[in-house]
């Protein structure tokens, strides 16, 4: 005889069972909903406008497409197309930024009770500046991609650095959120550079300076602090760190403008894994720091700072019965 369970048969019941599941949600809405109340959680709940993340990384790639014109565009670029085609990317790049740029200050009006900006105005003015800002970033990038080139034996062209190299896409970004920062637009130049490390992991801040013909080489794990300042035909590669010192409680008020982290001059290479750290701390023209080091104060312009070799230890297997063997003894 057929039991009552086997004759519902297990899909009814796993149904049954799901829709008593579904039936708890409205209730866990309710808390949810009311734990928003709590003014010790974040939300954004109100009236004032807020940028969009997902536009503002729309709007880098409207950057990418004018900065390298026929690379990232949809339609390939032809004499007869061209100027059509970068009109219209201007144009639509100078709506959605003037859009996103007044979201972005008419958020602190609401949200900080800042004094009137003239939001809408301020948008569109600052959007325009950025525009009038594109030949001059397009230069820098150009002398980055070149140096990336000419320093680096596995870069085949020009052209696959532009398509390829993580550090070009994260120093193209930099330049654009930079330009912003210079400009005083809120919020939206760290969307972009947290957008470029989340791709990358390479993390610029936007508002730290850094000089013509930069190269970040592989750049994985690559950070340059806030009030990093860099100078021209500086290289770095992967890990490096210019950061700023173990820092005090409340130091986010107290130290807010205040350089925190390091100078590097003209001509420097500081190889991976390097970590320097201090706003006082300035590494001179034409070093060389090496691997690995780890730097609180300054050096010299013409220095080469070096980790001292380790001790190596090679073992052989034992059923080869050699002797252990240490090497720079």
């Amino acid at each position: 005889m057929i039991d009552e369970k086997t004759r519902i048969g297990p899909c009814k019941q796993d149904a049954d069972t799901v829709a008593a599941y579904r039936r708890q949600l409205p209730a866990l809405a309710e808390k949810i909903i009311e734990n928003c109340d709590d003014q010790a959680c974040f939300t954004h709940i109100n009236d004032e406008p807020i940028p969009s993340r997902e536009s503002v990384i729309a709007i880098i790639d409207q950057f990418r497409q004018i900065l390298f014109p026929g690379f990232f565009n949809a339609k390939r670029l032809d004499p007869v197309n061209f100027r059509y085609t970068i009109g219209q990317a201007a144009a639509t790049l100078y709506d959605a930024l003037s859009e996103q740029i007044c979201h972005a200050i008419r958020h602190d009006c609401f949200r900080y009770d800042n004094n009137c900006a003239e939001c809408e105005l301020s948008g569109h003015r600052l959007a325009l500046a950025a525009l009038e800002g594109i030949p001059a970033i397009r230069r820098l990038l150009a002398a980055d991609v070149q140096a990336t080139v000419e320093g680096d034996p596995a870069a085949q062209s020009p052209d696959e650095v532009i398509f390829s190299y993580p550090g070009i896409f994260a120093v193209s970004v930099y330049r654009v959120a930079h330009l912003l920062s210079e400009l005083g637009v809120p919020l939206l130049p760290r969307i972009m550079s947290e957008h470029a490390h989340s791709v990358t992991g390479i993390d610029i801040h936007p508002a730290a300076h850094i000089g013509e013909r930069f190269v970040i080489d592989h750049g994985t794990g690559v950070v340059i602090g806030q009030t990093t300042w860099i100078g021209d035909r500086v290289r770095i590669y992967q890990g490096v760190t210019l950061g700023a010192l173990s820092l005090p409680p409340g130091a986010g008020e107290k130290l807010r403008g205040v350089k925190r982290h390091p100078t590097i001059e003209d001509d420097v290479i500081i190889y991976a894994g390097a970590t320097i750290l201090g706003g006082e701390t300035l590494i001179g023209a034409r070093s060389v720091i090496g691997g690995n080091v780890w730097l609180t104060e300054s050096v010299a312009p013409d220095t080469t700072v070096l980790i001292e070799s380790p001790k190596l230890i090679y073992k052989a297997s034992p059923s080869k019965g050699a002797v252990t063997h240490y090497a720079n003894s």
